[in-house]
């Protein structure tokens, strides 16, 4: 898929700080999730939810890169309307997993 540009129209509105906005509410979203099974895997002594816990933080900051740019993109001369697949395919597979780990280290039960 090739991107669709379009000329700015000089009065770009609010799209880019709303879109800034729900770029830093998904990287939160995945930051808490994080340190949900960061703390559930050190409690519990389960490696595996550590791990996805560092691997959702690493997610966390590639989803606030990939908003930093999507904020330049559309707030520039040119407007680049269509982000890049591969960052659509990485947040929603991050967003998957940081559900999947925040459901994970409810369900766990701690060994005291």
């Amino acid at each position: 898929m090739r991107p669709h540009v379009i000329a700015a129209t000089g009065d770009p509105g609010l799209q880019p700080e709303r879109t800034a906005l729900a770029w830093t509410r998904t990287a939160l979203a995945i930051a808490v999730n994080a340190l949900l099974s960061l703390r559930s895997g050190l409690v519990a002594g389960e490696p595996w939810l550590v791990a996805v816990g560092v691997l959702l933080f690493a997610a966390s900051g590639a989803v606030v890169a990939i908003g930093t740019v999507r904020r330049r993109h559309l707030s520039g001369d040119r407007l680049v309307i269509t982000p890049p697949r591969g960052a659509l395919v990485g947040v929603a597979v991050a967003t998957l997993a940081a559900s999947a780990g925040g459901v994970a280290s409810v369900l766990v039960e701690t060994t005291s």
